[in-house]
């Protein structure tokens, strides 16, 4: 199996700028996340950035980079460009990794793409995990999806679908016995001919409710296969109190391998 990985790493942040060069333990985080990726057999990582300082900083490590417009609206915007200007084939599978996600395990990377490749009829693929909790069900910042049978997703929202008729109320907020509930995580297989259709078709009205980009795949008929993660993801960084914890684990993990 053959797969690309693009890591979209741009230097402005809304709520923590320049963090994919946030130094973890000597090294730029955007550094552990090139490394995870390389580590999951990919045959080429490339960064995709619209920041010299990005670019200067992943040549120093020996990275791969690739310069894009400014004008990006979303990553995945950035990954359709860069994607052409690489050359990719429209059947090619591009993995999608975030630059701020230093602990995302390289088997996932593996596994999103083996899962694309294994479902042929799919242009994208993506990866969930149970709910664990009440809070994180009810919780708007957690993404949930719901699957069919064959695990292909049939819809993704903020709200905690399946809506449990008969446990929720409005005055009680439990997570239901079952196991039904699964959170969607955010690390994507696509087929290139997928990001043309995505960088040049409008977001749909679903995807402006729910501000869910997944869900312009979905309006526009295709299909996206949602797989159970083996492993799980790992923490991302989005604040500075994310940069001190994963700071800690790196430290936690270091101080394990003496």
């Amino acid at each position: 199996m053959t797969f690309h990985v693009i890591i979209p790493a741009r230097y402005g942040s809304t709520r923590l700028p320049g963090k994919v060069l946030a130094d973890i333990h000597g090294r730029p985080m955007l550094g552990h996340v090139y490394d995870n990726a390389r580590a999951s057999g990919a045959a080429r990582v490339v960064v995709a950035t619209d920041s010299e300082r990005v670019a200067e900083a992943c040549r120093a490590f020996g990275g791969e980079v690739c310069m894009t417009s400014r004008e990006h609206p979303t990553g995945t915007d950035r990954l359709a460009e860069a994607a052409e200007l690489l050359g990719l084939a429209d059947d090619a599978v591009v993995v999608n990794v975030q630059g701020d996600e230093p602990m995302l395990p390289h088997q996932l990377i593996h596994q999103v793409a083996d899962d694309l490749v294994a479902h042929e009829d799919a242009r994208v693929a993506t990866l969930c995990e149970p709910v664990g909790s009440a809070e994180e069900l009810f919780d708007a910042h957690v993404v949930k999806v719901v699957r069919d049978a064959a695990g292909y997703a049939l819809y993704f929202s903020r709200a905690p679908i399946p809506w449990h008729r008969d446990g929720f109320s409005a005055t009680e907020r439990r997570l239901p016995p079952g196991g039904s509930h699964y959170r969607h995580l955010g690390l994507y297989a696509y087929r290139v001919a997928y990001l043309k259709f995505f960088a040049t078709h409008p977001p749909c009205e679903l995807e402006r409710l729910e501000s869910l980009e997944q869900l312009r795949a979905l309006h526009g008929g295709h299909r996206i296969h949602v797989a159970v993660a083996l492993t799980p993801p790992g923490m991302g960084v989005d604040t500075p109190a994310d940069l001190e914890r994963v700071r800690g684990m790196f430290g936690q993990r270091v101080t394990g391998e003496r």
